[in-house]
């Protein structure tokens, strides 16, 4: 009896101390929850325009012995236009002032382009270089008008969702100077939009899955070949990365399961009271480091 007197006081230390620790581990999960809840938004990363739809043929294994290309390409002669120093600083500074006249254009003219000029900018687009020169992009192009309005609802209605609930306040609050919202007229003015999906595989002649390798540096790249070509031409886009539409878009214009939506260009001229932010380009030190 004497004994458990003397314990006594050790059982009830224990006790408090684990009374204590549950308590703590309580309020601290409690304070992660709300510290969570309270966390902004996070801004969009390049994951959020992965299409991850679910297609029965994508669990198909690549063909690793035979990718359906030739063993041996033959090689021809290469030749090339050389031009003086003084020349190459002419062209040089002279392609700068033009491309340097590109902005992005959200008040697009519904006033007709030749689809020949279309045609050649997408052509300039595919010279672009491609991993193991697999081509892995598709331009779709758009100018029916009901398929174009059909295309600016599917965005419209993500991008209100996306502003008010996705973006958070800090992303919202930085285009709110460059008067930007969800409101998309120029899906429906611009006589074309130019809809560009990249392969993430292709398909051999015997039905298996080709693979293609960097297939979104390579798109990526056709794309700024592609901005540089309507500016060459004329003609003025917006870039749109049409976030959260990218499974939709695709069921609509009935591309297949191995195209994945990367980017969306409207194209047409600017309307006569078109308006762009005064914005101004880093120097080129702040761009440039030589070593």
């Amino acid at each position: 009896m004497a004994l458990f007197s003397s314990l006594t006081p050790v059982f009830i230390a224990i006790i408090c101390v684990l009374i204590g620790v549950i308590l703590k581990k309580t309020n601290g999960e409690k304070e992660k929850h709300d510290i969570k809840s309270k966390l902004p938004s996070r801004p969009w990363v390049d994951e959020d325009l992965k299409d991850g739809t679910d297609h029965p043929l994508e669990e198909e294994e690549v063909d690793e012995e035979w990718q359906g290309l030739e063993e041996n390409v033959a090689h021809v002669p290469f030749t090339a236009e050389r031009y003086s120093e003084a020349e190459m600083i002419q062209r040089s500074q002279t392609f700068y002032e033009l491309l340097n006249k590109r902005r992005s254009v959200r008040f697009l003219s519904d006033e007709p382009v030749p689809m020949e000029v279309i045609n050649n900018v997408i052509r300039t687009a595919g010279t672009s270089p491609s991993g193991a020169h697999t081509e892995p992009w598709t331009f779709v192009v758009v100018q029916d008008p009901s398929l174009k309005h059909k295309i600016r609802e599917i965005v419209e209605e993500e991008e209100e969702i996306n502003y008010k609930k996705r973006m958070g306040d800090r992303w919202v609050n930085d285009l709110k100077r460059l008067r930007t919202n969800w409101i998309k007229e120029y899906l429906d003015t611009a006589p074309y939009l130019i809809l560009i999906f990249k392969q993430v595989y292709g398909r051999l002649p015997n039905g298996k899955k080709k693979t293609h390798y960097y297939n979104e540096i390579s798109v990526s790249i056709a794309c700024g070949i592609l901005l540089a070509a309507l500016q060459n031409a004329g003609l003025y886009t917006v870039t749109s990365t049409p976030l959260n539409c990218g499974p939709q878009l695709r069921e609509l214009l009935q591309r297949p399961a191995n195209e994945k939506l990367l980017l969306l260009l409207p194209v047409g001229y600017p309307k006569r009271d078109a308006t762009v932010p005064a914005l101004t380009r880093k120097p080129l030190e702040d761009i440039m480091v030589v070593m």
